[in-house]
């Protein structure tokens, strides 16, 4: 009966890693081959990797939009961890019924979703054009703000700031380091795997971000790479395979940064301090 069990489990596990890998597999199969083959559901390596990438080079600025996108998703992250752990610091630490209300509505913000933001950001932003127009419509800036940090992401480090000793801020202000002094010397050392686990879903995030950048970036030349994807997509005939060899250079940056940090990512949302 155990070893049954087990066969069922390692089968269920089987299917389940077949169905995850199938598309990665499928995506890298593809961009050696021709279009028509790719229509026709070929699953075999071809000839043709090289016309891909010549095709693509040759025919889109992929350098530039994935420059702009490595530009918006490492402001977002770096700057989005030092004020979503500021305030998720402040809120755990410092604890008052005001900042508790404050934060309930913060998680309330959670449940609107942002397609409903979209009219009154872009309206925001075109009103900032006028005076400040390097972080109005059509700026890599105005791609980043809105994003920057979310609700999630406060929520996260406040959750992971309970399992931060505390006796350890006690011992910083003995010690006579300020706050700040205690949050940066202490805090962010001590909870590395936090920030590495929120430093990958926030930069995949900001990577793959299509709806917001779509609305408003309007030059060719600040388009980010999904974006860049989805004009080679919506062309009378596309080239799949030009489009396969896009998408597999597009995923390569967030498979990096993911493997890199994958240990750390793991011990980060399990809550772990080191």
């Amino acid at each position: 009966m155990f070893n049954l069990r087990r066969m069922f489990v390692y089968l269920f596990l089987i299917i389940a890693t077949v169905v995850s890998v199938f598309p990665f597999f499928w995506m890298i199969i593809s961009m050696t081959n021709k279009s028509v083959d790719i229509t026709k559901g070929r699953l075999l390596p071809g000839s043709h990797l090289m016309d891909n990438v010549t095709s693509l080079f040759g025919s889109v600025d992929i350098a530039s939009a994935l420059m702009n996108s490595a530009k918006v998703s490492i402001a977002t992250t770096v700057l989005g961890l030092i004020i979503a752990s500021l305030a998720g610091y402040g809120f755990e630490i410092y604890r008052s019924k005001a900042k508790d209300i404050v934060f309930n509505i913060l998680l309330l913000s959670m449940m609107i979703p942002f397609a409903a933001l979209m009219v009154p950001l872009y309206r925001m932003f075109g009103t900032i054009t006028q005076t400040m127009p390097f972080i109005g419509i059509d700026t890599l800036s105005a791609v980043a703000l809105p994003t920057m940090t979310t609700a999630f992401l406060i929520f996260f480090f406040r959750q992971s700031t309970k399992m931060f000793p505390k006796e350890m801020i006690e011992a910083g202000r003995i010690d006579g380091l300020n706050e700040l002094g205690i949050f940066f010397r202490i805090f962010v050392p001590t909870m590395k795997t936090t920030y590495a686990a929120a430093a990958i879903i926030t930069f995949m995030a900001s990577w793959n971000n299509y709806l917001w950048p779509l609305v408003v970036l309007q030059s060719p030349e600040k388009q980010t790479i999904p974006l860049l994807i989805s004009n080679l997509g919506s062309g009378y005939s596309p080239d799949f395979g030009v489009i396969m060899t896009a998408i597999v250079i597009a995923t390569l940056p967030t498979a990096i940064v993911f493997f890199l940090m994958q240990r750390h990512f793991v011990a980060g949302m399990m809550g772990s301090v080191k």
